[in-house]
C-alpha cells in the first residue's frame, strides 16, 4: 500500500513525516474564519492555490481513499477530493471549526471517545476508535525504560512535558520549584525547543543526578511514559491516547489560548478520575502543593492509574485502518 502525506507549506510536520520515511508534499493553506478583513483576501487566494495544488497531487497520486485530521490545511484537499472516499479523524473531544467543516465531506468519521458523539448530527457515519498511538510506543517495560533514561528503579518519577514547541508556564513553574520537587521525585523534563536554552542552563547549574532534561524525545518518548508515575503537561489530544495506554495519572494545564478544546480534553480525563486540572494562571502557586499531595497519597495515585487505564483503546490505529480499507474499494472517480 502506498501512502502520501500532504501538509501545509512551512509546517513542522514535514520533518517528522520525513523522519518516518513517508513521502510528503506541501500545499498552500490558510484559515478564513476569524481573520481580519485585511488578511482575508490573501488567505482566500492561498486557499484557491491550495485547491489547485491538491488537484495536481490527486491526478498524480490517484488515491483510493483520503484520510483527514487537523485544521484548515486539510480544507483545500477536501474541496479538491470531493469524489474520493474520505475518512475524518477527530482527535480532540470537541471538534474545532475546521474539523466540523471537513465532516461535511467525510464518508466516515472516527472519534477518540464517546463524548465526541453529540457534536455530530449524522451519527451513522461515526466510529469510536480511540486515539491512535504510533507503533512501538508501548514496547518498553517499566524497568527497561528506567534503565534507558538512567533513572533509579525505585524512586518515583515525575514526567514534565512542554511539547514540541514548549509550554513556557509549565517549564517556568517546574524550574522555580526544582529543589523542592527533587527532594520528592526524579524528574524527566521534556521542555520543547523554545525553552531549552533556559532549561539546559538550569540543569548545568544544579548538576542534580535526579534531574533529566531534554529538548525533545523521539524513539525514547515511550520510555519516558513507561518510566513515569505522574505527568504534568498541557491537555492536547495526545493525552487522550498516550496516558491511558500507559496508565499514567496526570496534572493537566490546558493551554489558555486554544479556545476551549484543551479544557474539554482535560475535563474528560478529570471526570473519569484519571487526572487533576490546574488553571494556567494559578500554576505557579498550585503546582508544588498538588504534586506533593499526590506523591504523598500512593492510594490516590493508584486509583487514578486504574481509572486512566480503563480509557485505553490500544487498537485505535488498527480500527482507523479498517475504516480506510473499507472505503478504499469505493472510489467514486478515476483520475
Amino acid at each position: 500500500m502506498e501512502t502520501l502525506w500532504v501538509g501545509g507549506e512551512g509546517g513542522m510536520e514535514a520533518r517528522l513525516v520525513e523522519r518516518a520515511n513517508v513521502p510528503f508534499k506541501a500545499i498552500p493553506a490558510a484559515g478564513v474564519h476569524g481573520v481580519g478583513l485585511r488578511q482575508l483576501p490573501g488567505n482566500l487566494v492561498k486557499l484557491a492555490r491550495g485547491v489547485a495544488a491538491s488537484r495536481r497531487i490527486l491526478r498524480e497520486f490517484q488515491p483510493d481513499v483520503l484520510f483527514f485530521t487537523g485544521g484548515y490545511v486539510a480544507v483545500p484537499m477536501a474541496l479538491a477530493g470531493r469524489k474520493v472516499p474520505t475518512t475524518l479523524y477527530v482527535p480532540d473531544i470537541e471538534p474545532g471549526l475546521a474539523l466540523k467543516t471537513l465532516a461535511r465531506f467525510a464518508d466516515r468519521i472516527a472519534v477518540t471517545a464517546e463524548d465526541s458523539v453529540p457534536f455530530f448530527k449524522r451519527r451513522s457515519r461515526l466510529a469510536i476508535t480511540g486515539y491512535p498511538t504510533r507503533p512501538g510506543l508501548a514496547k518498553w517495560s517499566h524497568l527497561e525504560a528506567r534503565r534507558t533514561l538512567n533513572l533509579d528503579a525505585d524512586a518515583p518519577v515525575l514526567l514534565v512535558v512542554g511539547g514540541s514547541k514548549g509550554a513556557r508556564s509549565i517549564n517556568n513553574a517546574v524550574l522555580a520549584h526544582l529543589p523542592e520537587l527533587l527532594e520528592m521525585t526524579q524528574i524527566v523534563h521534556i521542555s520543547g525547543e523554545l525553552d531549552w536554552p533556559e532549561v539546559e542552563a538550569k540543569a548545568k547549574e544544579l548538576k542534580a543526578p535526579r534531574y533529566h532534561a531534554y529538548p525533545y524525545l523521539h524513539e525514547e518518548m515511550g520510555a519516558a511514559l513507561a518510566a513515569a508515575d505522574l505527568a504534568i503537561s498541557r491537555s492536547g489530544a495526545s493525552t487522550l491516547g498516550e496516558y491511558p495506554l500507559f496508565g499514567l495519572p496526570s496534572i493537566l494545564v490546558p493551554y489558555p489560548y486554544a479556545w476551549r478544546y484543551q479544557k474539554v480534553n482535560a475535563n474528560y480525563l478529570v471526570r473519569n478520575g484519571a487526572a487533576i486540572m490546574l488553571e494556567d494562571v494559578r500554576l505557579a502557586e498550585e503546582l508544588l502543593p498538588t504534586v506533593k499531595g499526590l506523591l504523598r497519597e500512593p492510594a490516590r495515585l493508584e486509583s487514578m492509574r486504574r481509572a486512566v487505564k480503563t480509557l485505553a483503546r490500544p487498537q485505535a490505529a488498527s480500527e482507523i485502518g479498517r475504516l480506510l480499507a473499507e472505503l478504499a474499494g469505493k472510489r467514486k472517480q478515476t483520475w
